[in-house]
C-alpha cells in the first residue's frame, strides 16, 4: 500500500494504529480475532485481506482445519442471507410489479 501511504499519509497511519488497536490482545486472543477476520473477508470478497488473515490465523496456532471452518461459517452467513430476499422471490414469480 506504498501508493496509500505516499498520497494519504495522516489516513494511512490512522488505519494502522485501527489495525494495532482492533488485533492487540484482548477479550478475544489473537488466533480468534484472525479466524473472524477471514470469514468476514470472505463475506466482503477481499481475495488478498482472506490471504492475509489465513498467514495471521496461522501464526497465532491456526490450523488449517479452523481456517476452512472459518470460510465455511461465512459461506453459510452468506447463503442464509439470500432468505430475506424470499418476499422479493415471491413477487418477482408472481409477477407482481410492486417492488
Amino acid at each position: 500500500m506504498s501508493w496509500f501511504n505516499e498520497r494519504t499519509p495522516e489516513v494511512a497511519k490512522a488505519f494502522a494504529e485501527m489495525r494495532n488497536a482492533v488485533y492487540k490482545e484482548g477479550a478475544l486472543d489473537g488466533r480468534t480475532k484472525e479466524l473472524i477476520s477471514i470469514a468476514a473477508s470472505v463475506l466482503m470478497r477481499c481475495e488478498r485481506c482472506t490471504e492475509i488473515h489465513a498467514e495471521r490465523a496461522r501464526k497465532h496456532g491456526a490450523t488449517d482445519e479452523q481456517i476452512a471452518e472459518a470460510v465455511a461459517c461465512a459461506m453459510f452467513v452468506a447463503a442464509g442471507s439470500q432468505l430475506s430476499w424470499s418476499d422479493v422471490y415471491e413477487k418477482i414469480l408472481r409477477g407482481s410489479n410492486k417492488l
